[in-house]
């Protein structure tokens, strides 16, 4: 493939995992699940592993476009475990101890981690331009999340929950960073996205029972697991244009775009659940929408002759 077609098709995978990324609020206000988030998350897991391992096997099996190359199995499990089970209860146990509203613009920062270390770790060229487009986007997103009601919270002094808020998004950067590597050693998205998610769900599940929550898992009631099915398959879309999208650009382009998740949600929010929206969250949206413009429009590189 032409590396013009990877570009785009890389973008519009990014965009698209934006806005899925973006309906997945509103939607999970219509379809809660009243679960331990742990058993909620890696039953979702494991639905959607076992997706991927029946795509990568059919895939594999039946050598379209040239075949499928499985990564070694030490990827599939530093990503499972990273970003598909530490990350995720370091993040939520940092929840129970922070605001929402600062535990969302902390996950925010998420393309900033991805940025860095891309640039050093997988010798990305980062433009001006984008970091100028990242930090205007990240302005945008705060003007979003927070309202004048809620912007005391943001002066408290930080927390053992806002630092373990970010070392969950440090983590989730550094798997996006070890996907992109093992795609760059032509491992394919399919096999990634199996190893995140199955492996992910197995350590979680190792998780539910150290932890005592295997009550809460046997307590599921069916109405909850018809829940469960829809957003494991908001999920499954989630995964599949993230992990392809950086499977074709580079990641820390892929992470900034990400960025546009809070102004899907908030115009999902007016058009589909009637609520309102203010003038300062208008013009965030409008300041995200323009660095996005930015960020879609550069190249993906490598550094060269350092």
């Amino acid at each position: 493939m032409k590396k013009t077609n990877k570009e785009i098709l890389g973008t519009t995978c990014a965009l698209v995992t934006a806005i899925i990324s973006g309906f997945a609020i509103p939607l999970n206000k219509v379809f809660v699940v009243d679960l331990d988030p742990i058993v909620f998350t890696a039953i979702r897991a494991l639905i959607v592993g076992a997706i991927f391992l029946v795509i990568s096997y059919t895939f594999q099996r039946h050598n379209f476009k040239g075949g499928i190359t499985r990564p070694p199995w030490h990827y599939l499990i530093i990503i499972g475990f990273i970003g598909g089970c530490l990350a995720f209860m370091l993040y939520f146990s940092g929840l129970q101890l922070t605001t929402v509203g600062r535990a969302a613009f902390i996950h925010k920062t998420l393309p900033i981690w991805v940025t860095m270390f891309a640039y050093f770790l997988l010798r990305e060229y980062i433009h001006r331009k984008q970091v100028f487009a990242m930090l205007i986007m990240l302005v945008g997103v705060f003007m979003i999340l927070v309202t004048p009601t809620s912007f005391i919270t943001f002066l408290l002094p930080v927390t053992m929950g806002d630092m373990l808020c970010l070392l969950a998004t440090i983590l989730w950067a550094l798997e996006a960073i070890v996907a992109r590597h093992a795609m760059l050693k032509n491992y394919h998205h399919f096999f990634i996205s199996f190893g995140r998610m199955l492996f992910g769900s197995i350590f979680l599940f190792g998780a539910i029972v150290l932890l005592g929550r295997v009550p809460a898992l046997l307590a599921i009631q069916p109405y909850q697991f018809v829940n469960i099915l829809i957003s494991s398959v908001v999920l499954f879309g989630y995964v599949f244009f993230w992990y392809a999208s950086i499977h074709y650009i580079k990641v820390s382009k892929a992470a900034t775009l990400l960025l546009l998740a809070p102004v899907i949600s908030l115009l999902a929010g007016v058009f589909l659940l009637g609520e309102s929206a203010q003038i300062m969250q208008l013009v965030g949206s409008a300041l995200i929408l323009l660095g996005a413009y930015f960020v879609v429009h550069i190249k993906s590189r490598v550094i060269t002759g350092i």
